[in-house]
This record gives C-alpha cells, sequence and structure tokens, in this order.
C-alpha cells in the first residue's frame, strides 16, 4: 500500500514512465494539495492535514520561506511555527506524501519572494544569478536547511516523493507581465473547477491544488505586484482556495470529494466565536514612544531600512521607519521618488501629508521634520526583485537642497519592540484623535477560546496586535475588511490587543464570526 507509514523495504522512488509516475515501479498518481505551514498556526497543521485527507488527497506540497528561518544572517530558526522537520513528520504520520519546495526563491505572494531582505544591503546585489554574494547565502543556507530534509527523503523512509529547487543558477522570467496575465485568466475561467478536475481525472492525470489551504500573511509578510504600479497584497491568503483562511470547508471540497468517494467522513468544523465589542481605552502616541525605543541611528544621509546598523547587522526587514530631521524657512519638499512605499510627513508632530508612487512634492513650515515611512511590502515576482529597498532610498529635497542630519528611529515592531514601551505612559483615548499612536485594549473570555475576526469599522490604516503575535495590516480601502485570529492565540480570561493606527481611531473594534474579505479588485 503507497502509504508512508506503511510502505517499507523502499527501494524505487517516484519514477516517470510515459505519461505516469511510479512509485516502488507501480502507478502512482500524484492527488495534491498546497499549504504552507508558515501561514498555518501550528495548532491546526492537523486538522487541515486531515482534511486534505478527507478531500481525497495523497500529497502535500508547501514552499520553504528563507526570510523567516534565517530573519538574521547567520542566525537559523526551525522551532515553533517553522519547525519544519515536524510539519514534514505530521504529514507522513497522517498518510501524505509531500512535495517540497524550498527555494531559496518561492514567490507565493510573499515579501520578495521568501528571500531575505538583507541581501539587499550589498548595493550590487544581483538576485536570483549567480552573483557570488548571492551564492554565498544560499549555500550558508542550504547548509542548514539539507541536514532537516535529507532524512525525510522517501528513501531514507520519510514521506518527501519530490523536491523542486530553484538553486543559485535559476532566472527570471523574460516577461514578468506574462504569468500575472495567464493567473487572472485561468482564475477567470476556471468556473467550472469540479468539471475540469474530473476530466483530467478521467485521462489518468495527476493533479496539484494551488492551494488546498491558503492561511494567512500574518505580520509584514505579504508581498507585492510591480507591472504598471505597485500594489501591496492584503494579509488574508484565503486564495479561493478548498479551505477557507480559517479552515473551513468550501463547496469545492465537497465537489472534490465526490470525484474520489467513497471517503471518510471529514472532520468536524471549529465553530467561530463572536466575542462583539472591544474598547480600546488606553492609547499612546507615537511621539511618546519614541523616548522608550533604542537609541535612534543618527546619519548625515538617508539609509534605507536594509542598511541601519541593527539586528546584528542585519538591517531592518519589515515595518515602518521614522526620520527626523531640522528645516529653516520651510519651503518645496520633493522626494524624487526616493519614498519606499508611503511617508506620512508632519511639522513639529503635526501632520502635513503624504508622499508614495504617485505624490512626491508637498509645501512644508520650518520646524522638525518627521516621515513615518511604511514598507508595504516587496514586490515578490519579476524583474524588481533588486530594486526592493524600503524607507529612504535617495536623497529627498527641500528648495532643491537635499536633507541632511537624520535622527533614524526604527519602528519594525518585533515582539521585543512592543515590550519597551508596555509601562510607558498610556493614557485615557480623548474623544477625538489624530495619529500615529498606539492604542490598547482588552477582550475578556469566559470559556475555551475559539476563532474569530477582527472587524476595523472606522480605523484607517495600521496594525494590530494579540498577545504579542502580529496578525497583519488592514486599511480602509479595503477589499479586505476583518483579520483572521486563530483561538490557540487566544487564552481564557484577558487578552491584550494592541493597535497601531497611522492616523484616525474608531475607540472600538469588533470580534465577529464570518469574515468580510470584500471583492477582488486591484487597489492603489
Amino acid at each position: 500500500e503507497l502509504i508512508p507509514m506503511r510502505l517499507w523495504g523502499r527501494t524505487l522512488g517516484l519514477q516517470t514512465e510515459n505519461s505516469q509516475f511510479l512509485l516502488e515501479g507501480m502507478p502512482f498518481r500524484i492527488f495534491g494539495g498546497s499549504m504552507h505551514y508558515f501561514r498555518v498556526p501550528r495548532e491546526y497543521w492537523e486538522d487541515r492535514m486531515l482534511k486534505m485527507k478527507a478531500c481525497g488527497l495523497n500529497t502535500l506540497t508547501t514552499y520553504v520561506p528563507w526570510n523567516l528561518h534565517e530573519q538574521t544572517r547567520g542566525k537559523f530558526d526551525f522551532t515553533q511555527d517553522l519547525d519544519l522537520e515536524a510539519f514534514l513528520s505530521l504529514a507522513a504520520k497522517n498518510g501524505l506524501w509531500v512535495i517540497l519546495r524550498p527555494g531559496p526563491y518561492i514567490c507565493s505572494e510573499w515579501d520578495l519572494g521568501g528571500l531575505p531582505s538583507w541581501l539587499l544591503q550589498d548595493p550590487e546585489m544581483q538576485l536570483r544569478t549567480t552573483y557570488k554574494g548571492f551564492t554565498e547565502a544560499v549555500d550558508a543556507y542550504f547548509d542548514h536547511l539539507m541536514p532537516i530534509v535529507v532524512p525525510l527523503q522517501y528513501k531514507k523512509g520519510g514521506p518527501i516523493i519530490a523536491v523542486q529547487v530553484e538553486n543559485e543558477y535559476g532566472s527570471y522570467a523574460k516577461d514578468p507581465n506574462y504569468m500575472a496575465y495567464v493567473k487572472r485568466v485561468m482564475l477567470a475561467c476556471l468556473t467550472d473547477k469540479d468539471q475540469n478536475t474530473s476530466s483530467i481525472l478521467k485521462l489518468g492525470a495527476s493533479i496539484n491544488l494551488y492551494m488546498f489551504h491558503g492561511g494567512t500573511n500574518f505580520g509584514f509578510m505579504n508581498g507585492a505586484l510591480e507591472t504598471d504600479e505597485y500594489k501591496s497584497d492584503v494579509t488574508s491568503y484565503d486564495y479561493d482556495a478548498v479551505l477557507t483562511e480559517a479552515g473551513d470547508y468550501t463547496s469545492k471540497f465537497f465537489k472534490l470529494r465526490q470525484l474520489f468517494s467513497p471517503l471518510p467522513l471529514p472532520p468536524m468544523i471549529e465553530s467561530k466565536a463572536s466575542y462583539g465589542a472591544i474598547l480600546l481605552h488606553q492609547y499612546i502616541s507615537l511621539w511618546d514612544v519614541l523616548p522608550s525605543l533604542i537609541q535612534p541611528v543618527k546619519s548625515e544621509f538617508p539609509v534605507n531600512m536594509e542598511n541601519l546598523h541593527l539586528n546584528d547587522s542585519s538591517g531592518q526587514s519589515y515595518g515602518y521607519v521614522l526620520y527626523e530631521t531640522v528645516i529653516f524657512g520651510g519651503g518645496h519638499l520633493h522626494s524624487r521618488d526616493h519614498v519606499r512605499d508611503r511617508a506620512q510627513v508632519f511639522v513639529n508632530t503635526m501632520y502635513v501629508g503624504e508622499l508614495d508612487y504617485n505624490t512626491v512634492e508637498l509645501s512644508l513650515p520650518e520646524g522638525q521634520v518627521s516621515g513615518d515611512l511604511e514598507n508595504r511590502g516587496r514586490v515578490n515576482y519579476g524583474l524588481a526583485l533588486n530594486e526592493q529597498r524600503k524607507g529612504l532610498i535617495g536623497d529627498v529635497f527641500l528648495n532643491k537642497t537635499p536633507l541632511r542630519n537624520f535622527k533614524i528611529y526604527s519602528l519594525e515592531m518585533k515582539p521585543d519592540f512592543m515590550k519597551r514601551f508596555q509601562v510607558a505612559g498610556w493614557s485615557a483615548v480623548p474623544d477625538y484623535f489624530v495619529g500615529p499612536a498606539f492604542f490598547r485594549g482588552r477582550l475578556w473570555i469566559e470559556h475555551q477560546p475559539q476563532d474569530t475576526f477582527l472587524k476595523l469599522q472606522g480605523w484607517e490604516k495600521g496594525v494590530v496586535f494579540v498577545n504579542g503575535h502580529n496578525l497583519g495590516r488592514y486599511w480602509k480601502i479595503g477589499p479586505q475588511e476583518t483579520l483572521y485570529l486563530p483561538g490557540p492565540w487566544l487564552q481564557k480570561g484577558n487578552n491584550e490587543i494592541v493597535i497601531f493606527e497611522e492616523r484616525t481611531a474608531g475607540r472600538i473594534i469588533q470580534s465577529v464570526d464570518i469574515p468580510y474579505l470584500g471583492r477582488t479588485q486591484y487597489v492603489d
């Protein structure tokens, strides 16, 4: 029987013969589905795998994101939600073969296609080529990754039957717009997916569903598109997949089950909770937080976030950067398109406007100028990967004179960042407040916590943290209106909610039991 935990005496791995696969010399059809461990809380890995089996699938496909496993150069993390070995072993336990896609470049609508941002510290860096600075980093990464993967290969008794690797000899696509076009056309055309899948199966073909379960771009890990203009991806990676972002069944699931019947009953769906209104009763402005942070970087010239001397010289990868300098006389500010990706501009902490890809000029009075720059997500495919440095990537000019003498604050918002001002001077939220600021509230849960969704109506743009977990970004322009909050990240009793709001706070958020992902469209 060709099931991982029941197949002994392995000699012949996955092979091809004419138009079909063979495993141990016997005909074998891959019925695969993609699920990424880094987009799903570890507590839900097995639940999603059981649902995969209950859908008739026999193979799990996953990427491996280099930029999570080596966030700081030379420091590798394969623990907790990044425990790849545990994930692959769990797949085998649940009767699933594995097709592994370890990169180093993975695309996947993931920041910089899974490549670490510290690679961009090198001004000559050529990603996805044989450039020495890139291949040396890839070699070091694979030296740590492969000892985890090799013992789990098929012939060593593991579940991995195939590996798709783009190594240092990979090259860029010749036309980055073409694949985006094909993807859009395919999604638009495949309205009768069950009929198409049925026809494919009748031909004896193998299939892989991308995605079976999409999950979430938690934190700041969403990627971006850059064709004619820059567009960041949303936090949800629901992907209109077979399972929803929260692991619920869709109509696709039951149509697929019909193709593979008879099958065992699928697992029960975990109920979702609506905890109601949550009051954010305390706030502290960004300006009052600054003294609690690490000392700012002082530089005569602007420095992009990747080249800030932070994180053991690996720079800053995600979040925000605050640049401050003093101007005399005021005048006309021009960014020369050096803002990546969006800047709120303040003079003496008073908001004066925004700069981004489309707006490059502002009029400023004299005083202390502060620019809060957001990295909205690095492009994850195409020809622009080498140009994904964030923050101020060059000079900005006041009356045609470049600004100098900056204080630069890192606002990466890692857990240690949040702890620095937990005991700072929080105040009661006033009737009206314009950010940027952090807001804090509590959610009390009496019973076993359940999944829920946070709806931020009345809030403008920012990030939500629950018990230290970064749920991701929200933005009132949509299309996504709720953020997924997994039950395992909650606890009985008090749960702390912290929101970083860039502009206008609504004071109350809602916990609801239904997601609102909006209609599919591009937003600027």
